[in-house]
């Protein structure tokens, strides 16, 4: 009773403060950017929400107990890369007045940028973002609750979707607030509760195996090679930080560039959390729990057992606030590209009301398709669910390429642009699709079975500088654009100046990051 009781009040809150936001007029830029007036505690704690999703409680538990902590290298590396998008990325942003990133990219390059990012992006978050969290979801849901997996899928699509139809960005950020507080808690929770019954970090040491402990793998390793975990996740984590619609979206809404800078470095600090408080719970139920522990059933396991009436109430709301609050921001998002890269591109006369009106009657259809596509996703296995997360990895690196370059080098050109982001794409599909032929329908694949073998995020290193150089050779042999129309839209190093503090405060931030990275090399 009491476990009901604390999910109904969630709900409760949640709706209360998407309802609130809901009454307000709203334009274009009320609705998809929050007014463009959010403070920096707001667009952290929001950024912070949005990353973390059920599949974060299902996969980085998972692999924590499989393999310990080389996983956190994508959590550490994300400090890294929010410092970039602070620092770097921020300012031309802002100073643009995009509401997108496939239109940032219009403004640097050309309409044809735009529209293959637009497209990419809407598929990718559908097909990939939305079942992986669904997936993840009802798993959690299912282990946890009971509850039936149709039934809790739909009703938790169409909750989050009522809000952020009604609310917009307003609604979805300052509910991540709430739910970013609620997951946190509750994960520090059980992980407190887990480390007292394991023997602390002492019983840890005593029953797992001594590499569970350490983040730096050799480069032969054929998960996390050492070269793909320092580099490889900073070049997908800069593409998923600082050029991903989802994510950039919650800083274009801030009042100005220090509040979003801030808002990021703030982001940088909480995504140290992760390792101890979602990944180290992987390690605790493989102590406690050795004959037990799968991968997935790690996390799961922890609250069932662990959790107190009334703790495990906190517990699962803080977990359907994880799934909640990255639902929301993906279809936000979702309603901003159709609204403002498509349907304003091909009606530029529409009227502010007429937007407003297409982004909720968007996000309504992002929320049918959500719900028809639910069958599917609960058929789906764990394979193919690590094949739908790694999807954004191979499509990763051709578009931070396309971005890192446009900004840093005035050189680069449309063409260039172009070519870089269709040729990279085409080589990450077609690893991708090897993947599947040969680890899903296990096709002996010939010559390419070492392809296959390659470490993905190895491979993203080389794509990565690959597209780099092609970026460069085509700039080279193709005509520049004009110099006043990327004005403001590459380096100019007072626009990339900030205060003092926020100098101290990342520079504190990154040394914390990398002493941590270092202790547990």
């Amino acid at each position: 009773m009491l476990d009901t009781s604390i999910l109904a009040v969630y709900f409760i809150l949640v709706f209360a403060i998407g309802f609130y936001y809901s009454r307000r007029e709203r334009t274009s830029s009320n609705y998809f950017l929050a007014g463009r007036d959010v403070g920096w505690f707001a667009v952290g704690t929001s950024l912070f929400a949005t990353n973390i999703s059920s599949e974060h409680f299902i996969g980085l538990a998972g692999s924590g107990a499989s393999t310990g902590l080389a996983v956190g290298c994508y959590e550490w590396s994300a400090s890294f890369c929010l410092l970039l998008l602070g620092w770097l990325f921020v300012p031309y942003y802002l100073k643009s007045g995009v509401f997108t990133m496939p239109e940032f990219l219009e403004k640097r390059f050309s309409p044809a940028c735009r529209w293959y990012l637009t497209g990419i992006s809407i598929v990718a978050y559908i097909f990939t973002k939305i079942s992986v969290s669904l997936f993840a979801g009802g798993i959690l849901i299912r282990e946890i609750v009971g509850w039936d997996y149709m039934t809790s899928a739909i009703l938790l699509v169409v909750a989050t979707g009522i809000y952020t139809v009604t609310g917009g960005l307003a609604a979805v950020i300052y509910t991540d607030v709430f739910q970013a507080i609620l997951l946190i808690a509750g994960a520090v929770v059980i992980t407190v509760i887990g480390l007292d019954q394991a023997g602390g970090f002492e019983g840890l040491r005593a029953t797992l195996p001594p590499d569970f402990f350490h983040m730096i793998k050799p480069a032969s390793d054929g998960v996390y090679p050492w070269p793909g975990t320092i580099f490889g996740t900073l070049i997908l984590g800069t593409w998923y930080w600082c050029t991903d619609q989802v994510i950039v979206q919650k800083t274009l809404a801030a009042a100005n560039v220090s509040q979003a800078r801030k808002g990021a470095f703030f982001c940088a600090a909480l995504k140290i959390l992760p390792v101890f408080i979602l990944i180290l719970p992987g390690l605790i139920a493989k102590s406690i729990y050795p004959a037990e522990v799968t991968g997935d059933n790690a996390y799961p396991l922890l609250v069932m057992r662990l959790m107190p009436p009334g703790l495990k109430g906190l517990m699962v709301a803080a977990l359907l606030a994880a799934l909640m609050s990255s639902l929301s921001s993906v279809f936000n998002s979702c309603s901003t590209l159709i609204t403002m890269d498509v349907y304003k591109k091909l009606r530029p006369q529409a009227s502010e009301r007429q937007l407003v009106n297409v982004g909720r009657w968007s996000t309504i259809g992002i929320v049918v398709i959500s719900i028809f596509w639910i069958p599917f996703i609960k058929n789906l296995n764990t394979e193919v669910y690590q094949y739908l997360q790694s999807v954004q990895a191979y499509i990763g690196a051709p578009i931070t390429a396309t971005f890192v370059t446009g900004i840093l080098w005035r050189g680069a050109t449309a063409r260039a642009a172009i070519v870089t982001l269709i040729t990279g794409g085409c080589i990450g599909a077609a690893r991708f699709i090897m993947d599947v032929l040969r680890n899903a329908f296990k096709m002996d694949l010939g010559v390419l079975n070492p392809v296959v073998d390659f470490s993905f995020l190895n491979f993203s290193v080389i794509v990565f500088f690959f597209c780099i150089l092609l970026m460069v050779g085509v700039s080279k042999i193709t005509t520049a654009e004009a110099q006043e129309k990327i004005e403001g839209l590459t380096l100019s190093w007072g626009h990339a100046l900030g205060s003092r503090s926020e100098v101290i405060l990342s520079s504190v931030l990154a040394i914390c990051v990398a002493g941590l990275w270092f202790h547990f090399r």
